[in-house]
């Protein structure tokens, strides 16, 4: 399966940014999506994840700001991310699994380009 990121950009804390992850070449319903992000000098760090059943899971950091959700009609899955802060700043990828780690990049086998999110303050 190939994965595409889209939809970052620079906005102003405070402000929103949607990402979107378009799959093709296999079913976007028969894999776990993750989202990721690394900003320079840090390590690549989890953000939120949508199972196949549709369960959803958030970093602590984001919680209550982002929302994961799919459109299965276009095989993509969107991170909603409201009230951006500055500490957001990073590249974004999304990712596909099958196992149940759902917060381990390595257990995640096919990955897409990153779309850079900047928030300034």
């Amino acid at each position: 399966v190939q994965l595409q990121a889209s939809g970052g950009g620079l906005v102003q804390a405070g402000g929103s940014l949607r990402l979107s992850c378009a799959a093709s070449g296999g079913a976007r319903s028969s894999y776990n999506i993750g989202w990721f992000r690394q900003a320079p000098g840090n390590e690549r760090e989890f953000v939120s994840a949508l199972t196949r059943t549709g369960d959803t899971y958030y970093a602590d950091s984001v919680k209550g700001r982002f929302t994961i959700s799919r459109d299965n009609a276009k095989n993509t899955v969107y991170l909603q991310m409201n009230s951006l802060k500055p500490e957001d700043t990073a590249v974004y990828s999304c990712a596909a699994q099958t196992t149940a780690y759902l917060q381990s990049e390595r257990k995640y086998m096919y990955w897409g380009h990153g779309t850079q999110v900047t928030v300034s303050s």
